[in-house]
């Protein structure tokens, strides 16, 4: 954390073990926290339009709505909890205390292994749908799909939990002084996330959508060949087919998105776990964040039935008796 030497303390009744405020201009200041602060409303706002869009209207209620759900829920937790936290966290002094501290780098760690979880199960539900469309509708059921949701929640707040529960017998450990809520990781524990958070999920991601990838280019070829020699008989096959492809290619896109503003984080964290808690690479956090913001941006831009549902919110008629049974696609 940079700072002045004239700076004022954060603790001033603790001269000798308090830390100094960061250095930042009142003009700058303002300036960031105008900007942070409405990116965290639109993150908010945008995701919880999702959340009530996919919950409310039962023709939404399919397996990769269910996923999409699940991002938008970590998307919005993001928004609400950890971008006020972080724009304390680098702006200014933490004046919550250590175990607001643990708790608010617990939930960070929650959220992100949620969101990260999320974007592997993405992509074996397009995997499915496009490699084996067959066996699509007996193999990826609503059901399976929420089992595998409260699965990934439940691992990523375990995992979570074994990875900083030696922090919770000594809170503030890793602070250097009073008014600071610093992120630790030791060499090994830093090497296991990096496996477990990033290379392995990234690894899967990558693979399955190359492949789906391979298959939606052969796909959409036999469509056209279908087209012009059969177009009657095959017209309801053909416009499932081309639902898919359309559903893969938007969600390649929130993944592609995703690893844009995913990856920067991770290759901070391999040069030196101290770099994280410096103002000079707080952007990684904000970007890393903002991620979250795009997410619904993606859908509005390429989802019609977002847009449709977005209008019946905006206008209320969400508000009328047997609007869940809307037709929104």
């Amino acid at each position: 954390m940079e700072i002045q030497d004239g700076a004022e303390l954060c603790f001033p009744f603790l001269s000798n073990s308090s830390c100094k405020k960061p250095a930042y201009s009142l003009s700058e200041l303002v300036l960031l926290h105008i900007m942070l602060s409405s990116i965290s409303v639109l993150t908010v706002t945008l995701n919880l339009l999702v959340i009530i869009s996919v919950s409310h209207y039962r023709q939404l209620h399919t397996p990769t709505n269910i996923l999409l759900l699940s991002l938008a829920v970590s998307d919005f937790l993001v928004g609400l909890l950890l971008m006020p936290g972080e724009i304390i966290r680098n702006t200014g002094c933490w004046f919550l205390g250590d175990l607001t501290c643990f708790i608010f780098i617990y939930l960070s760690y929650i959220i992100t292994s949620a969101s990260v979880g999320d974007m592997v199960l993405i992509s074996i539900d397009r995997y499915v749908a496009i490699c084996d469309p067959l066996h699509y509708p007996t193999r990826v059921t609503e059901r399976r799909v929420k089992l595998c949701v409260c699965l990934c929640w439940l691992c990523s707040a375990l995992y979570s939990f074994l990875f900083m529960k030696d922090d919770l017998t000594l809170l503030g450990r890793h602070n250097s002084c009073y008014g600071e809520c610093v992120v630790f990781i030791d060499d090994i524990s830093g090497s296991v996330d990096l496996v477990l958070t990033f290379i392995l999920p990234v690894s899967v991601i990558t693979v399955l959508y190359m492949r789906v990838f391979v298959v939606a280019v052969s796909q959409a070829r036999a469509m056209r060949s279908h087209v012009t020699t059969a177009k009657l008989q095959l017209s309801v096959t053909i416009k499932t087919k081309k639902s898919e492809l359309k559903a893969a290619r938007t969600l390649g896109v929130v993944m592609i998105v995703f690893l844009i503003c995913f990856i920067p984080y991770y290759c901070v964290s391999l040069v030196g776990a101290d770099l994280l808690n410096s103002s000079s690479v707080s952007f990684v956090f904000y970007l890393f964040y903002f991620n979250s913001c795009l997410n619904p941006v993606i859908y509005t831009l390429f989802y019609p039935w977002f847009r449709k549902a977005v209008k019946f919110i905006l206008t209320l008629q969400i508000l009328q008796p047997g609007s869940c049974q809307a037709n929104i696609l």
